[in-house]
C-alpha cells in the first residue's frame, strides 16, 4: 500500500522538548510533583554540605597523624562516624525521592503520549503515514523511560557539580594561596583554581571530540535495537502462521539479517566509546596524583601542613570533577537526546494527525456525528493516502434497522469500512454517523484481549458488564456452547483458537452487547456455507431491530438483506460500477 508522504520532522530543538515534558509541574499533581523537587534539590545540598564537611574533616585527620596526638586522632574518628551515618541516610533518602519522581515523570509522559497514540485511530494511521516514528511501542515504553529517568538523573548531578564548583573554588583559593613563576618573581593568585579549569578544560576539549560521532552512533543502534524486538514480537505474534507454512528459517534469517545490522551499528558504537573510554581512564588516573605533585614543594618548604596538602589536593578533585560534568555525562547525554529526539518526532506526528483531524480539508473526509437515526454518504470520495481514487460521487441514506450487503472489491468495500470507523480519513465529501451510540465494527479477524473468556466477550466493556448466564446464551447463540465452561478461564484465546472460533467468538460479543448498528467485514469468511446460513438467521432472531451493513464475497447471502451495495474500483474513467441498487433490480439483471 502506497504511503503518505512525511507528515512531520522530529523536533531537534530543545524547546520542544521542554514544552512536552515541562508541563509536568503544572499538571494535576503539581503539588506532589514540585515538593518532591524542592526534597530533591534539599537533599543535594545535604550531600554537598556533607562532601565540604568531609573537606575539613580530611585536613583535620591529617594534622592530627602529622602532630601524632592521639586525643585528636579519636575526636576525628568520631567525627567521621557522624559524617559517615549522614551519609548514609542522607544517599538512601535522596535515592527514594529521585525514583518517586523519575517514576511519577514517566507515568504522566507516558499517559500524555499514549493517550493521543490511542485516539481516533492515531495508532492505525501513523503505519500509513511515512516519518520518524517506527516502533511507537518502544518509543512509548523504552525512550520515554531513559528521557524522564536520566533527565532527572543528569539535572541532579549538574545541580550538584555547580554546588560543589562554588564551594570548592571558594575553598581552593583559601587553602592554597599565590604561587611564584619560577625565576620570575612574579605571584600567581588562586593558581591550583586556574589549573583546574586547564587541567577540566583540556579534558573536556578533547573528551567532546573524541565523542563527537557518539550521538549519531547511539541513536542508530538505539533503532536496531528496536527494529530487531519488533521482528521477535512479530513473530511470536503470527508463531501459528509460520509454524504451519514451515517458514521458520526465512524468519531466522531475517532476524539474524537484523541481528546482523545491529551488532554493526553495536561495534560503531563501541569505536565510538573506546576513545572516550581511553582518554577518561588515563584523566582519572593522573587526577588525585597531580594536585599533590604541584604543591609538594609548598610543602617541603613548610608553608602549608600535611593537612592542608590533603585538604587542597581533595579540593581540587572536587573541582575538576566538577568542571568534567560534561565529560563525564556524555554518553549519557547522548542516550538522552536521541531518546528524546524519538520521542519528540513520534509526538509531533501525533499532534499534526490531531491538528489535521481538528480542520475541515478539501482532501480529507468529513466524519460527523448527526441528530437523526440514520448513516449518510454525501459526495464520498475515498482515495488512497497517495490521493489515487478508489471510488468517488458515493451518495447513500441508510435508515434504522436496515440490512445491507456490500461486495464488489475488497479494497474499495474495506476501504469503506476503515471510512466510517475514522481510521480512514483519505478522500473527500461527508459521512454523517448515526445519533446515539456508536457503529460496533467486526473485523476478519476479531480483536481477542489477553485474559478470562468473560473479558473477551465484555471487550471494551469492563468484566462485570454482563451476566454469566447472558454470557452463556451468547456462546450458544455463536455455536461455541462448548466454550462456556471455560468463562472464568485466562489464555491467549488469539493463539490458542482457530480462526473460525475466533469469528464465532466475535459474533457472540454481538449476540451479547447487542449494538444498534453492526458492520461486519467478511467476519464469516472461513465458515462452511451452512453455517453462515445459520449464523445470519440467528442474528436475524437475537437482533431484529439491529441495523447490520456487512461486507461479503460469498454468494448466496441475499436473502438475508434488504438491499446490496456494489462497489468496484475501475480504471479511472470507470470510477464505480453502482451503488444503492436494490436485490429487485439485481436479479432482473
Amino acid at each position: 500500500m502506497a504511503r503518505l508522504a512525511a507528515i512531520g520532522q522530529p523536533s531537534r530543538s530543545r524547546w520542544g522538548f521542554l514544552r512536552l515534558v515541562l508541563p509536568y509541574w503544572n499538571s494535576e499533581q503539581k503539588w506532589k510533583a514540585r515538593g518532591f523537587s524542592l526534597a530533591l534539590l534539599l537533599l543535594t545540598l545535604a550531600q554537598v554540605a556533607l562532601v565540604i564537611w568531609m573537606n575539613y574533616w580530611n585536613r583535620a585527620l591529617f594534622d592530627a597523624l602529622e602532630a601524632k596526638s592521639l586525643s585528636r586522632l579519636m575526636v576525628q574518628i568520631g567525627t567521621f562516624v557522624v559524617i559517615l551515618l549522614l551519609t548514609v541516610g542522607v544517599t538512601a533518602l535522596h535515592m527514594q525521592v529521585k525514583r518517586w519522581l523519575q517514576l511519577d515523570w514517566r507515568k504522566w509522559l507516558t499517559v500524555k503520549v499514549l493517550d493521543r497514540w490511542m485516539a481516533h485511530g492515531y495508532h492505525y494511521q501513523l503505519q500509513l503515514t511515512e516519518g520518524e516514528h517506527d516502533n511507537p511501542d518502544g518509543r512509548i515504553a523504552e525512550d520515554i523511560q531513559v528521557v524522564t529517568g536520566s533527565t532527572i538523573a543528569l539535572i541532579h548531578s549538574l545541580v550538584y557539580s555547580l554546588l560543589i564548583f562554588g564551594s570548592f573554588v571558594d575553598i581552593l583559593l583559601r587553602v592554597t594561596g599565590s604561587a611564584s613563576i619560577p625565576g620570575t618573581g612574579l605571584l600567581v593568585p588562586g593558581y591550583m583554581v586556574i589549573l583546574a579549569f586547564a587541567y577540566a578544560g583540556g579534558g573536556a576539549m578533547f573528551g567532546l571530540l573524541l565523542g563527537r560521532p557518539l550521538v549519531k552512533a547511539t541513536n542508530r543502534l538505539q533503532t536496531a535495537e528496536a527494529d530487531f524486538r519488533f521482528g521477535l514480537a512479530h513473530a511470536r505474534e503470527r508463531s501459528e502462521s509460520i509454524a504451519l507454512m514451515q517458514g521458520e528459517e526465512v524468519e531466522r534469517r531475517s532476524s539474524t539479517a537484523v541481528f546482523a545490522e545491529l551488532g554493526r551499528r553495536w561495534y560503531r558504537q563501541t569505536l565510538a566509546y573506546s576513545g572516550i573510554v581511553s582518554f577518561t581512564s588515563g584523566y582519572g588516573v593522573l587526577l588525585p596524583v597531580f594536585p599533590i605533585l604541584v604543591m609538594a614543594p609548598q610543602y617541603i618548604a613548610g608553608s602549608m601542613t600535611l593537612g592542608v596538602l590533603m585538604q587542597a589536593a581533595q579540593a581540587f578533585q572536587q573541582l575538576t570533577s566538577a568542571l568534567s560534568w560534561p565529560i563525564d555525562n556524555l554518553s549519557e547525554l547522548a542516550r538522552c537526546r536521541a531518546s528524546a529526539d524519538r520521542v519528540m518526532s513520534l509526538y509531533n506526528d501525533l499532534l499534526l494527525l490531531e491538528e489535521r483531524a481538528a480542520v475541515r480539508q478539501e482532501h480529507r473526509i468529513s466524519l460527523a456525528q448527526s441528530n437523526q437515526a440514520q448513516l449518510v454518504l454525501r459526495d464520498l470520495c475515498i482515495s488512497n493516502p497517495d490521493g489515487k481514487v478508489l471510488i468517488e460521487g458515493l451518495n447513500e441514506v441508510i435508515q434504522r434497522g436496515e440490512r445491507v450487503l456490500i461486495s464488489g472489491d475488497p479494497t474499495v468495500t474495506i476501504c469503506l469500512f476503515k471510512v466510517l470507523a475514522g481510521l480512514w480519513p483519505w478522500g473527500h465529501g461527508e459521512v454523517s454517523l448515526p445519533a446515539g451510540p456508536a457503529i460496533c465494527f467486526l473485523p476478519q479477524r476479531p480483536f481477542l484481549p489477553p485474559g478470562s473468556l468473560q473479558s473477551v466477550l465484555s471487550y471494551p466493556q469492563p468484566v462485570g458488564t454482563f451476566a454469566a448466564g447472558a454470557m452463556q446464551r451468547a456462546l450458544e447463540c455463536a455455536g461455541v456452547a462448548w466454550l462456556a465452561a471455560r468463562l472464568d478461564e485466562a489464555d491467549n484465546w488469539h493463539s490458542v483458537l482457530p480462526l473460525r472460533a475466533q469469528q464465532r467468538l466475535g459474533i457472540a460479543r454481538l449476540f451479547l452487547q447487542q449494538p444498534a448498528w453492526v458492520f461486519i467485514e467478511e467476519a464469516t469468511s472461513v465458515f462452511e456455507p451452512k453455517d453462515e446460513e445459520y449464523l445470519m438467521d440467528m442474528l436475524h432472531r437475537e437482533m431484529p431491530d439491529t441495523t447490520l451493513l456487512a461486507i461479503s464475497l460469498q454468494t448466496g447471502l441475499e436473502r438475508h438483506y434488504q438491499r446490496k451495495l456494489l462497489l468496484n474500483h475501475l480504471p479511472q474513467e470507470e470510477q464505480f460500477l453502482g451503488y444503492g441498487t436494490s436485490l429487485r433490480e439485481l436479479r432482473k439483471g
